[in-house]
This record gives C-alpha cells, structure tokens and sequence, in this order.
C-alpha cells in the first residue's frame, strides 16, 4: 500500500468516525465521500489570520474558542463565515473559519457559543464543545488535495 493510498484509507476512516456517517458496507464510499463535501475543506480555503494578524497566519492552537461575530462568507456562496476567539490564556488568538453551510443545517452555531477545536494529523477537527460533536474539518491542503475525485476507467 503506496504512503498515499494508506492517507486516503486513514482519513476516510477518520472522516466517518468523525461525521458519524451511518453506512452499510455497499455504500462506505459515497457515504464517506458526500459527508467529506459537506463538512471538510482545505485550510486555506476555511481558515484565515485574524484582522489585526499581520501574516494572516492559518496555524491554530488546539482549544476551546468564543463565536465572536457570524456572517455570510465574503464572495463565498453557501457559507458562514465564524469569528473564533480563544477561551481564556494570555493572548486572544482569533481567527476566521469559513464553514459550508451545509455542515451547520443540523445544528447552527451562534455568537458566544463555544467551539472546541482539536489538531490533528490530518488537520483541525471543530466540534460543539458541550458535545464534542465535530461539524467541519479543515484539511491540510496535500491531504485535500488526495480526497479529489477522479474518474476511473476500467
């Protein structure tokens, strides 16, 4: 199994645990595949610096995290754009993260709500934190990049 095809199987068994996708065995990969569009995108199309962040800095400490402001995602279709603030600690972290909409139509989330937000391999997991619930995964890029569809000719 090539480093590549092992990312793939890891993240895909990441994403369902995560999205806690339902599936039988004749539907893991298009399930898996209509929950990844739904709730993951690249961390530079989702996280961005904060407004007084000189270097619009996409790197984010894992944590709980204030909605301070939500709005519609500048010239981004179907997207909410979240204002996150970090809970507590010297330095108040804030940064943007642009969700699709859809990955919010179970459950919006709204200024003052906390969202707890978890590193990992493959990226930033953000979940409701008094669930832990994940709604969105923002994905490394190369990581991103692998989850593309492709046509497949036999």
């Amino acid at each position: 199994m090539t480093i590549t095809a092992l990312r793939r199987a890891l993240f895909l068994a990441a994403l369902a645990a995560a999205c806690a996708v339902p599936a039988r065995a004749d539907s893991v990969a298009s399930s898996a595949s209509s929950a990844g569009s739904a709730s993951s995108a690249s961390i530079s199309d989702s996280i961005g610096g904060s407004s007084n962040s000189s270097n619009r800095d996409r790197r984010v400490a894992a944590g709980d995290y204030r909605v301070i402001d939500v709005a519609q995602a500048p010239a981004k279709a179907e997207t909410t754009r979240l204002t996150l603030r970090a809970v507590g600690g010297e330095a108040a972290q804030e940064f943007t993260l642009d969700v699709p909409n859809r990955a919010l139509a179970a459950r919006a989330v709204g200024a003052g709500a906390i969202v707890r937000v978890n590193e990992r391999v493959y990226g930033y997991e953000f979940a409701y934190a008094d669930t832990s619930q994940p709604f969105f995964l923002a994905l490394q890029d190369d990581w991103y990049r692998e989850l593309g569809s492709r046509q497949v000719t036999i």
